[in-house]
Parts: C-alpha cells; sequence; structure tokens
C-alpha cells in the first residue's frame, strides 16, 4: 500500500510531525536553562518542496518507457527535516499551543489514511 501516492505522502507528513513533536519537548524541556533559545522546523509544505519525485518501478517491465528502463513515480525518502533557531527564549505557552496543533494535524492525517484504506478495501472487494 505505500506505494499509492497519499500513503506515502502521509507517511512523509507522520514524520515530518514526529519531529515536529520532538522539537517541541526538547523546548519545553529546556524552558528554564539560561541562554537556551527556542526551536521550531521548517515548515511541513517548504518540506516537501525539496522532495522531488524519481521514477522507480519494482521491475524493468512495470511501465516501461520506450526511452528509458525506468517508469512509475515514488517519493524520495527525505526524513531529514530542518531546524530553525528563533532566537527567542522559549514561552511555555506557545509550546503547548504547538503541541496541541501537532496532536490535531496527526489524528486529522490518521483520519484520512483510515478513510482512504477503507475506500481501497471496498473498491477491491467490489
Amino acid at each position: 500500500m505505500d506505494q499509492v501516492y497519499l500513503f506515502g505522502i502521509a507517511s512523509q507528513r507522520s514524520s515530518w510531525l514526529s519531529n515536529r513533536q520532538a522539537v517541541v519537548a526538547e523546548n519545553v524541556a529546556n524552558a528554564d536553562t539560561p541562554g537556551y533559545t527556542a526551536k521550531d522546523i521548517v515548515s511541513f509544505e517548504e518540506a516537501m518542496k525539496d522532495t522531488q519525485s524519481r521514477l522507480a518501478s519494482s521491475s524493468p517491465l512495470h511501465l516501461a518507457s520506450l526511452t528509458s528502463g525506468e517508469g512509475g513515480a515514488a517519493l524520495s525518502d527525505n526524513n531529514a527535516f530542518e531546524i530553525k533557531n528563533s532566537k527567542k527564549p522559549v514561552v511555555l505557552e506557545q509550546e503547548m499551543l504547538k503541541a496541541n496543533e501537532v496532536q490535531r494535524a496527526y489524528s486529522l492525517d490518521t483520519s484520512i489514511v483510515k478513510a482512504f484504506h477503507r475506500m481501497v478495501l471496498m473498491t477491491i472487494k467490489s
């Protein structure tokens, strides 16, 4: 099922959310550390701009082109998301809002994937 483009994007988004949650947790843990400044991760949209699609296939005969032996579309793995430093002190209220935003986004993504999965299963059963 990872070959389906939506599942690949959902996987990338989950990875991004996991990394963002780790950065938020680090900010909260170091809030009282003298000289520590808040960090955040680049937006998912910016991170996806750097991710390029490449041609790939599981067999040389799958979607073979006459000019090349490549075919099919696959996302390149890009799990290293850029962390930016705000150079501002940590504000716990803002970090809690970010944590809540991550939780809501993860719930939404999970719901979308579940709905798409159900749709694919219903299509296969028909």
